[in-house]
């Protein structure tokens, strides 16, 4: 299970994690998506979904979330959609938010990954449903707020869970230099208050078909499998099965 967290919305980590997903399910592996931004959900939205049942059904107690499982046959992966806008399910009580992670653990060896993309923040239940994964990327871009928040949830994580493998990503950013140097700005004060460096998994260029294949509602591999944006994921994916 790998959490896909930021510090600040707007770093476009629902985007990556529909498109990581993407390039985990070419390589045959069985995804699933679980949207964990449970007031501001829309990763349905970006894939052009529109399921029959989402967490929306699972907090009632309506139906499990197996039952809530919403096959995406774009890019063949699994997706378990939020309820954009639905308050109750942002300030759910603890009790709820253990039931949901733990419903969530039981159906994960049944993949090979489970993305989890985490809204923006590290409120309680960002933290919570981060319980049981493994691995934590945080996407960041070269804002100064964004370096900001995402070393705060950096600090949070890691203390809380410090065998937590986490890793950063610096996505639209002009080039792997770039990338590269806001990383650095980050590891810096990570190691410098913290005494831990989270090393870079990956840099994704700037790259205009991103915008477009949002804008169509379509996966990238799907609309642009050679542009620049989609290679960078495709080497991250080939980091991540080498272990990193």
């Amino acid at each position: 299970m790998i959490a896909i967290a930021s510090g600040k919305g707007g770093v476009g980590k629902t985007w990556f994690t529909i498109t990581l997903a993407h390039a985990l399910a070419k390589r045959q592996q069985k995804v699933l998506v679980f949207d964990g931004d449970l007031g501001l959900a829309n990763l349905d939205i970006q894939l052009g979904l529109m399921p029959k049942q989402d967490l929306g059904g699972v907090i009632s107690g309506r139906i499990t979330v197996g039952q809530a499982i919403t096959y995406f046959e774009q890019g063949d992966f699994d997706v378990v959609a939020g309820r954009s806008g639905s308050g109750s399910l942002a300030n759910l009580p603890p009790s709820r938010l253990r039931m949901l992670s733990d419903d969530l653990a039981q159906i994960a060896p049944a993949y090979d990954s489970v993305l989890m993309d985490m809204g923006a923040g590290i409120d309680r239940t960002v933290r919570q449903l981060a319980t049981y994964a493994s691995k934590c990327i945080v996407v960041v871009t070269d804002e100064p707020t964004a370096l900001t928040d995402a070393y705060a949830f950096i600090k949070v994580t890691h203390a809380e869970r410090p065998d937590t493998q986490i890793s950063v990503v610096a996505n639209m950013v002009n080039s792997t230099r770039e990338g590269e140097r806001t990383h650095n700005t980050l590891a810096k004060a990570c190691q410098g208050f913290l005494k831990f460096t989270p090393p870079l998994l990956g840099v994704i260029r700037r790259d205009d078909k991103v915008r477009e294949a949002i804008r169509n509602q379509e996966s990238l591999f799907t609309r642009f499998p050679t542009c620049e944006a989609a290679a960078d994921v495709e080497a991250i994916v080939q980091k991540l099965q080498n272990g990193n």
